[in-house]
């Protein structure tokens, strides 16, 4: 039988209120401890297993439909290989680690991969964790355009992807041409681009056009902060070795806001 929650609590209960009420509310309280109410205090305990599998299922799916996509038209080209390889590299991925990037890659090159497969059980560890999904989103895209060319079989498999996590086709579109805006203007940073261009690449960036009132684009940019902000997502299931490109992407949703707001 447990009784020590239900003697604490009216001890403590005792102590701090001085008088037989208190005592008793302390005691039940206690009682309540006994019975496995605080259960709480357990899942807290394993939140931090569950953390660990959203990152590992992050990590090798990423991976795995890296691999994919580089092979969806038939043929994995030089500069695929060259992404992974610099995107490891950017990782800072060594040892094991790199190892189980490069057997994840392989097994998305295979011919009996599962796509559908694969997408469905890392949604499932993943939740509703959309911010989380658009930047897996964000990362495949750039594995698709890593030649400067989005054929037809890899905007498929992007589409396939995107239907798979729960993103529809206007959805992707629009990531698409924030993503490519996103390239052009973080290339056109510090370069001789025209102030004007550089402004077009910026509000493309957030998803927003001259029309846009300041309200809605202020509004808009601390929603893609959020969205993008680190530790957020590593808190959600991010893996820590992938940080650095979120703290690129805030990087330059911020610098475009900064373009937007001096030529308003």
């Amino acid at each position: 039988m447990k009784i020590w929650g239900k003697l604490l609590g009216f001890l403590f209960g005792f102590m701090l209120s001085k008088n037989i009420l208190g005592a008793l509310i302390g005691m039940f309280i206690g009682h309540n401890f006994d019975k496995g109410r605080s259960f709480d205090f357990s899942h807290l305990a394993n939140s931090k297993g569950a953390e660990s599998k959203r990152q590992a299922a992050f990590f090798y799916t990423t991976f795995s439909v890296m691999g994919y996509i580089a092979k969806a038209n038939g043929l994995v080209s030089k500069h695929e290989i060259q992404f992974a390889s610099a995107y490891m590299d950017k990782l800072s991925l060594q040892g094991e680690l790199r190892q189980q990037a490069q057997d994840a890659f392989s097994e998305g090159k295979s011919s009996d991969f599962s796509l559908k497969d694969r997408l469905r059980k890392f949604k499932t560890a993943c939740g509703n964790r959309h911010d989380l999904l658009s930047l897996f989103l964000e990362i495949q895209i750039q594995v698709a355009f890593a030649d400067g060319i989005l054929d037809n079989e890899e905007r498929q498999a992007l589409h396939t992807i995107a239907e798979q996590l729960g993103f529809s086709a206007k959805e992707l579109d629009q990531l698409l041409e924030m993503m490519i805006a996103g390239a052009q203007f973080h290339q056109g940073q510090g370069t001789q681009q025209s102030s004007q261009s550089q402004l077009e690449s910026a509000y493309k960036v957030l998803g927003v056009s001259p029309d846009t009132s300041e309200k809605d684009i202020k509004n808009t940019y601390r929603k893609l902060m959020s969205q993008h902000h680190p530790d957020k997502l590593v808190a959600k299931g991010l893996p820590p070795e992938m940080m650095e490109m979120a703290k690129q992407k805030t990087q330059d949703i911020q610098a475009a806001y900064e373009v937007i707001t001096k030529n308003k």
